[in-house]
């Protein structure tokens, strides 16, 4: 079974419905230039397909309670106008993955006609095990389900070109089923496979999985602020980040929708945790509107859609990153831990002759203060933030303030 590599994936999440005041395939494309400026090479499309109306939670509804597999949902415009969107992002040389439900559906989808593709309760009524009431689950002891549903994943391979699938809450789908689906998926087309699971098992399909554990350790150390911890967990996932690629967030649709924004969740640690997603050992994950950058959080079953009527601020650091992303993405990718008794990270990542020097205060209060010693600190590196150009030798001393960084790259 062959995988796809991310070593240079830099993937950014579309919540179409929240996007523009359209809200439609043609008006997020007007923003595919800037994105490519950006460094944005790979997009996640929430699901396409259309909303259920029976049981539909909220206004509007969720996407993630479809009624069909494949046709596309009319608040966001046409089939043509997702060939056009997906016709345009091939063009600047962005891959386009759509958010696969493979679980469960809404309660009037296409396969009602099939009653046993699902699952029933004692009662013989269609339901769901998380208790989530606006949609019911398929049952994957069902072969003619599973078949039918590789028809349908193939069916957007074929008809759209698309380069891949985020595959929603992908552990509470049968492993064997994933096999099946890749194995006969990879016939027609290379795909990269990315699911919503941090279970390494899934790994035997998937090319990438969310990096859960991350977010959640983080949020913990900012709440009983236990930095060595924190600093053991990140320096395992450095040591394993080219086995197994991990997806990085700040914020994604469901954290900002129940969580609250990157800056509710985070404060001032946002920048620092978007540079380790960024350099650390995995794909990073830019949520739609975090460039402007959004404050707010966007509701999950209604309207409410993001202003650009104001300069992006932050592209140019996510581009600055990305550049730093794809300067150091050949393999095999080399990392440095360097110890040190502060609350700092730091870290060396290297590809051949390239070294960048990564330093990153996880500390809100502490400054850090810190000796370091290893002889591939030796040389001369340019602070990418301000351009000054520094000397070091074998043996240096650092600082840096709570939540600051600093980002020194190897000048030849």
């Amino acid at each position: 079974m062959s995988s796809f590599c991310c070593h240079n994936l830099v993937l950014y999440e579309v919540n179409v419905r929240q996007y523009s005041n359209e809200g439609t395939f043609i008006a997020f494309s007007d923003h595919l230039d800037r994105l490519a400026d950006m460094g944005v090479n790979a997009i996640w499309l929430m699901p396409i397909t259309p909303i259920s109306q029976v049981n539909k939670k909220g206004i509007l509804g969720s996407y993630y309670a479809c009624s069909s597999y494949t046709t596309i949902n009319p608040e966001f415009g046409s089939l043509d106008d997702l060939l056009f969107l997906i016709n345009k992002a091939h063009q600047l040389n962005i891959k386009v993955l759509i958010d696969w439900v493979a679980n469960h559906t809404g309660y009037e989808h296409d396969w009602i006609q099939y009653p046993h593709f699902y699952i029933k309760n004692e009662a013989e009524q269609f339901y769901d095990k998380n208790g989530w009431e606006d949609v019911i689950d398929l049952d994957y002891s069902c072969l003619a389900m599973q078949d039918k549903m590789i028809e349908a994943m193939s069916y957007w391979v074929n008809k759209a070109d698309i380069d891949g699938f985020r595959c929603d809450m992908a552990h509470l789908v049968p492993l064997n089923f994933w096999q099946k689906a890749r194995t006969e998926l990879d016939k027609i087309k290379q795909l990269i496979w990315l699911a919503e699971c941090d279970d390494i098992k899934y790994h035997q399909v998937f090319d990438m999985s969310y990096a859960w554990s991350w977010n959640n350790e983080v949020k913990k150390h900012i709440q009983v602020n236990n930095i060595g911890h924190l600093k053991l967990f990140l320096q395992h996932t450095i040591t394993t980040g080219n086995d197994v690629q991990k997806l990085y967030f700040t914020s994604n649709h469901d954290e900002n929708s129940w969580n609250g924004t990157e800056y509710e969740c985070f404060g001032t640690l946002v920048p620092v945790l978007t540079i380790w997603s960024f350099l650390g050992a995995g794909v990073p994950l830019i949520y739609s509107g975090q460039e402007l950058p959004n404050l707010k959080r966007l509701p999950f079953f209604s309207k409410d859609p993001l202003s650009w009527n104001t300069p992006c601020t932050l592209s140019g650091f996510y581009k600055q990153l990305a550049d730093l992303r794809m300067l150091l993405a050949l393999q095999p990718i080399e990392f440095i831990w360097l110890e040190n008794d502060s609350p700092c990270v730091a870290f060396i990542r290297q590809s051949g002759s390239k070294h960048l020097l990564v330093f990153l205060n996880f500390s809100i209060h502490e400054v850090a203060r810190f000796n370091l010693n290893h002889p591939a600190l030796s040389g001369t590196y340019k602070n990418v933030s301000t351009g000054i150009t520094y000397t070091f030798n074998e043996s240096e001393k650092f600082e840096l303030l709570p939540a600051e960084y600093a980002l020194y790259i190897m000048t030849l």
